[in-house]
């Protein structure tokens, strides 16, 4: 069974607790099919802009749910804050949002982004950002 039909196949009490399992399993994946190593600390996020090279043309909806998980738990293990689904500014539809200290992040739009546009939308900017506005330091 793969990835894909192993998620599709769980039951999720929560938009938490399916982020969540995609998360758990980006890290199975990220370790079986590519031999990196992820452990949601920020450092992880460069091994993660790694994994993305080339991985649009490979389901990019299912792409974005595996490493948008990952990533927004990332962004909740260094910052705190709870998912929810919300309506994406601007646009007519809703996507899972990560509330933290009373702002909305999108991390399945930033890997979509990241997926279709390329290095222009570095993750470790974006998340360079982020603590900067929380405050919080950055690993060097």
């Amino acid at each position: 069974m793969n990835a894909k039909e192993r998620l599709a196949g769980m039951a999720h009490d929560s938009i938490g607790g399916m982020m969540i399992a995609y998360a758990q399993e980006a890290v199975r994946v990220a370790w079986s099919d590519h031999h990196q190593r992820l452990d949601l600390n920020e450092p992880s996020i460069d091994v993660l802009e790694t994994i993305l090279e080339g991985q649009a043309d490979s389901d990019l909806e299912f792409q974005t749910k595996l490493w948008g998980g990952y990533f927004g738990e990332v962004l909740r293990a260094q910052f705190g804050g709870e998912w929810e689904m919300t309506e994406y500014p601007g646009a007519n539809f809703s996507v899972p949002t990560l509330r933290i200290a009373g702002s909305s992040l999108y991390p399945l739009i930033k890997i979509h982004r990241r997926l279709t546009m390329g290095e222009s939308e570095s993750l470790t900017a974006f998340y360079r950002m982020i603590a900067a506005r929380l405050k919080k330091p950055t690993a060097n």
